[in-house]
C-alpha cells in the first residue's frame, strides 16, 4: 500500500507535460475535531494519489489545511469525496485566479500539530466565537467608515507585494509574530474602532479573530474566503477592487496578480518588480524579489557569493552543503543583508 509521493518533482513535471490536461489550482481549510490525524491522513493520500491530486495539506486534531493541484476532468470526482465527508460536506473551494498545470508537483499529507502555526493555547479562550464574516461588496464599504482599522494578517513577504489600499501591515516573518504586535499596537482602540482582518484563503482570520475577541476587541471582522474570494467575487459582481498588487500564494506560482499595480521592488536593483524567486544556489534558497535582468546578470541567484557556488560543478556544490547548519536560508524571505532593496525592518 503506497501512502507516500514516490516521484521526484521533475518526474512529475514530465508527466504532466506528457499528459497535456488542464489542472485546477485550489485551497480550504475546515476546523473540525479530528480524532486520529494519522487515520484520516492516509485515507486522504489513498483516496488523492489515486485521484491524481497533488499538493500540500496538513492535517491535525484541530482540522484541516489544504493548498492542491486537481485535474480538471477529475474535480467532480474529487468535490464528490469531499462531500462524503462529513465536516467537508460542501466546504468552501477557493480556486485560483491564475492556473498553472505545475502549481505543485508532488502529493504531501502531513500531520501536524496545528494546521496553521499560531502559537496560541487554544484551552485559553474559545476558538468559536469568531468575527464577523463579510463578502467583497461589504468588506469594501466597511474600510471607507473612519472608525475601521484594516489589518493585513499576513506576513512581511506577502504583503510586500500586494495588499489593500490603507492597510495596517504588520513587518512579521511568521503569523504568530503578529498576533501581540497588533494587539499591542492598537490596545487604545478596542472598543471605539472596528477591527477588520483578511489574510490569503481566510485561515489565518479564523483564529485570529476568536483570540482577539478574547482580548477584548469589541468590534472584530473577518474577509471571508480571504484574498482569493474577494478577487473573484471583484470580478463575477464587477465591484471596485480595492486590493493594489499581487496575492503571495504558497506554490510554484508563489503570486496571483489581482491588480496591475507593481507596489514593490526587486530586491537587487531597486526597480519596480513583484517576481518573487528562490535563489538557485541549493545551499540558500532564499526567496525575494528579483527583476528579469537582475535574474540574467545573477544568473538566477541572490549574491555574488550564490553566483560563485552555482558555477561550480554539481557535486563539489553538495560537497559545500555537508555540515553547514545555517546553509539553507528558506525561511529569512528576503532579509538577506546582500539584498541591497530589501524590506526595511
Amino acid at each position: 500500500m503506497q501512502l507516500y509521493n514516490k516521484l521526484s518533482a521533475k518526474e512529475r513535471a514530465a508527466l504532466i507535460d506528457e499528459a497535456g490536461e488542464d489542472r485546477l489550482t485550489l485551497s480550504f481549510y475546515q476546523y473540525a475535531k479530528i480524532g486520529n490525524p494519522q487515520l484520516f491522513r492516509d485515507h486522504l493520500f489513498l483516496a488523492w494519489n489515486q485521484m491524481d491530486v497533488l499538493g500540500r495539506i496538513y492535517v491535525a486534531h484541530e482540522g484541516i489545511n489544504a493548498q492542491l493541484s486537481v485535474p480538471a476532468k477529475r474535480f467532480d470526482e474529487f468535490k464528490t469525496f469531499l462531500d462524503g465527508i462529513d465536516f467537508l460536506e460542501n466546504v468552501r473551494l477557493n480556486i485560483a485566479i491564475e492556473q498553472d498545470a505545475k502549481s505543485f508537483l508532488k502529493l504531501k499529507v502531513k500531520v501536524r500539530p496545528k494546521i496553521v502555526a499560531d502559537g496560541l493555547d487554544d484551552d485559553t479562550f474559545d476558538v468559536t466565537n469568531k468575527g464577523v464574516h463579510v463578502d467583497a461588496a461589504t468588506f469594501n464599504e466597511l474600510i471607507e467608515a473612519d472608525d475601521v482599522v484594516l489589518v493585513d494578517m499576513r506576513n512581511h513577504y506577502e504583503s510586500e507585494i500586494g495588499h489593500f489600499k490603507n492597510a495596517v501591515t504588520p513587518d512579521v516573518d511568521t503569523f504568530r509574530d503578529s498576533l501581540d504586535l497588533i494587539e499591542e499596537d492598537l490596545r487604545d482602540h478596542k472598543e471605539d474602532k472596528k477591527l477588520v482582518m483578511y489574510c490569503t484563503g481566510g485561515i489565518r482570520c479564523e483564529k485570529a479573530s476568536a483570540y482577539y475577541k478574547h482580548k477584548g476587541f469589541k468590534q472584530v471582522y473577518q474577509l471571508e474566503g480571504g484574498i482569493i474570494e474577494y478577487a473573484r467575487q471583484v470580478e463575477q459582481l464587477k465591484l471596485e477592487n480595492k486590493f493594489k498588487g499581487k496575492n503571495f500564494v504558497f506554490d510554484h506560482r508563489r503570486g496571483e496578480r489581482i491588480s496591475e499595480d507593481i507596489i514593490s521592488n526587486c530586491h537587487q536593483c531597486g526597480k519596480p518588480c513583484d517576481t518573487h524567486v528562490n535563489c538557485a544556489n541549493e545551499a540558500c534558497h532564499l526567496l525575494f524579489i528579483q527583476c528579469d535582468e537582475c535574474a540574467e546578470a545573477m544568473n538566477h541567484t541572490c549574491s555574488d557569493e550564490c553566483k560563485e557556488v552555482i558555477a561550480l560543478p554539481y557535486e563539489v556544490q553538495k560537497e559545500l552543503r555537508k555540515g553547514i547548519p545555517n546553509s539553507n536560508k528558506i525561511f529569512k524571505k528576503g532579509r538577506s543583508e546582500k539584498l541591497k532593496f530589501k524590506r526595511s525592518l
